[in-house]
């Protein structure tokens, strides 16, 4: 008999969705060396993040829960990675 498994979902937390929502709108970036997140600090990218979350959240997630999980990430993102020296 064939058995078959439920699939997880694609992301396993509202956390890792707002992050891919955040890169796929170009709000963050890696850092080339470190790969750490970096915010880009880019007004419109930021209200495109929150319009995508709004428009497409995650299976059993309000739209304005997505959305203030976008603004959560995006809040503990720097705009420095923490591994490059400071630039002068």
């Amino acid at each position: 008999m064939l058995m078959t498994k439920d699939r997880r979902p694609a992301f396993r937390t509202i956390e890792g969705w707002a992050r891919s929502v955040l890169l796929e709108a170009g709000t963050i970036r890696e850092c080339e060396e470190h790969g750490w997140m970096k915010d880009r600090a880019d007004p419109y990218a930021r209200q495109r993040a929150v319009d995508i979350a709004r428009g497409n959240p995650p299976f059993g997630v309000f739209p304005d829960e997505a959305a203030a999980a976008v603004e959560d990430v995006l809040g503990s993102i720097g705009d420095t990675c923490p591994e490059c020296p400071p630039e002068e």
